[in-house]
């Protein structure tokens, strides 16, 4: 894997994890925290994709290609 695709999935992760914070403090989250504790299924999909690409993308961009 290349740096600029590794970049990619970095900067993707970055936004899935913003987007996933947001999504966990919205309103349909605090309903669904009212009912089953927890917040929504997508705002933690978001999350854990988000990390998962964060993780994906840091080790690509610190082990660099070795071609």
């Amino acid at each position: 894997m290349d740096k600029t695709t590794s970049l990619a999935i970095l900067a993707g992760g970055i936004l899935l994890v913003i987007f996933g914070v947001n999504a966990s403090n919205s309103l349909s989250s605090d309903i669904s925290r009212v009912f089953t504790d927890a917040p929504t299924d997508k705002a933690i999909w978001m999350l854990v994709g988000g990390v998962a690409a964060l993780i994906i993308g840091l080790v690509g961009v610190l082990r660099g290609s070795r071609s």
